[in-house]
């Protein structure tokens, strides 16, 4: 695999993440009552949007093509966290599975940081975006903290 298409494939995975979270985000911010809470979730949708944008301009850069959609597990999550949602405790199933989704994108992107075989230009990407990453991820897991007790 050359270096491009290695580079397009280990940032379009992030990019399907990143999207999962963002529509998930969206999804979750029109169907919480709470309006602080709602604007949060408004502001993170809009942080994942400029992971997305960011990531795929680095793809395209390399002549490849960035995803249009998210991943499977993207869509089940959001799928089992509005079923969560409707049976239980709207605000604390959101958030719950949101920080979830928080700690897959985290995750994702520390592996692809420290993985050997991710080459410069996707690394140099992953990198400046950890920061933004790990920022939302210590906000959503405050978060849910905070509501479990």
């Amino acid at each position: 695999m050359s270096t491009e298409s290695k580079t397009a494939h280990t940032l379009n995975d992030l990019i399907e993440i990143a999207r999962d979270g963002q529509d998930f985000y969206t999804e979750a911010a029109k169907q919480v009552k709470d309006a602080e809470l709602s604007a949060l979730f408004t502001r993170i949708a809009g942080v994942k949007s400029q992971i997305v944008t960011s990531l795929s301009s680095t793809v395209a850069a390399t002549g490849a093509k960035p995803p249009e959609h998210g991943t499977v597990v993207g869509s089940m999550q959001q799928f089992y966290g509005k079923v969560r949602a409707t049976l239980g405790d709207t605000q604390y199933g959101y958030v719950a599975e949101l920080e979830e989704s928080e700690d897959r994108l985290l995750k994702a992107f520390r592996d692809a940081a420290n993985d050997s075989d991710t080459p410069p230009v996707a690394r140099q990407e992953v990198t400046r975006l950890l920061p933004v990453v790990e920022e939302t991820h210590q906000v959503m897991r405050a978060r849910k903290h905070a509501m479990k007790h």
